[in-house]
């Protein structure tokens, strides 16, 4: 990969321990997750033409990097955003962004709005506004294949997700959102996302305690 594009996000190096340090700050299972986000881009990604492997695993490991703050709902979206910008790392501001909005709308989401009216101005401007690239399209997949503990159906995930976030008049739409990504993607690698994937079976079938955040 040519680091021609450093400005727009980190390498390898710097994205893991970013991710380390955002451990120390906040523990939880959204770690591992991040690296499973990232491992699955990087596996998917290998397969497509016009995607580097290397730069979806960073933007994979970097898309949750607000939660650094702490347990937050929707805030992480916002906090992740000007985390990045502030390194110059606008392309992994942008995914930090677009991760959650498989529907281009923000009212699709069924997390808490944790954020200022200005804040929520904004994300809503920009999802908006945005056209979304291979790479927005590829963290909204591989968001909903990795859990904590590997990849995972995609039907696992989304009860996972919405047994702690509930449900709203956007979630079968955005569950389509999802298997049409799904569907995109493997018509470019010519195979099933899940074959590229490894343990997919194994981790659909674990049985581990719903996590819930801890008592404020």
């Amino acid at each position: 990969m040519s680091y021609d594009a450093l400005s727009k996000y980190p390498n390898t190096e710097i994205a893991e321990i970013e991710l380390r340090i955002a451990g120390e700050l906040n523990p939880g299972p959204w770690i591992e997750h991040s690296i499973n986000t990232g491992l699955a881009a990087k596996y998917i990604a290998s397969k497509c033409d016009n995607l580097d492997p290397e730069k979806a695993y960073i933007l994979g490991v970097l898309h949750d990097i607000g939660r650094r703050v702490g347990i937050v709902s929707q805030r992480h979206i916002i906090e992740g955003y000007n985390y990045c910008m502030g390194k110059g790392w606008e392309e992994a501001a942008r995914i930090c962004m677009t991760h959650s909005f498989m529907v281009q709308n923000v009212k699709a989401d069924v997390g808490e709005w944790d954020v200022s009216d200005d804040d929520y101005a904004f994300i809503n401007q920009y999802i908006e506004t945005i056209t979304y690239d291979d790479y927005d399209r590829l963290m909204q997949l591989c968001d909903s294949l990795a859990t904590a503990n590997g990849f995972c159906l995609l039907e696992k995930r989304f009860v996972d997700v919405h047994r702690r976030y509930g449900v709203n008049e956007y979630t079968i739409a955005r569950w389509n959102a999802v298997f049409d990504i799904k569907e995109f993607f493997e018509n470019k690698m010519g195979c099933s996302v899940y074959e590229v994937l490894p343990n997919v079976k194994e981790t659909s079938f674990i049985d581990v305690p719903l996590w819930k955040a801890p008592p404020k």
